[in-house]
């Protein structure tokens, strides 16, 4: 079964319904056929990341983002140091 993918705007207006309109989360559960499950996390989420909740696809979060580039940082300096080491095991077995 393929997982439903909901686009930031449903879940803005779903989160409307709940605080705007006071609806409870089984209503709008029930109206829009998401799960009660859905509606708390996208409610936690709008809580603790503010504008940030619901970046979308291809669009990382800040920390999410930084994560990203600093796994590429790391890759790139263990290949240089690869490479240093080798230069290094070259020259000491090369007299000159």
């Amino acid at each position: 079964m393929a997982r439903k993918v909901y686009t930031r705007e449903f879940k803005l207006q779903a989160l409307r319904m709940i605080t705007d309109k006071g609806l409870s989360i089984a209503d709008v559960s029930r109206q829009l056929g998401v799960t009660e499950g859905c509606l708390r996390n996208w409610k936690k989420a709008a809580e603790e990341q503010g504008d940030a909740a619901f970046p979308g696809q291809g669009k990382l979060s800040p920390a999410d983002d930084e994560l990203h580039r600093l796994r590429a940082e790391v890759r790139r300096l263990r290949a240089e140091r690869d490479l240093l080491k080798k230069a290094a095991a070259y020259f000491a077995s090369h007299p000159t």
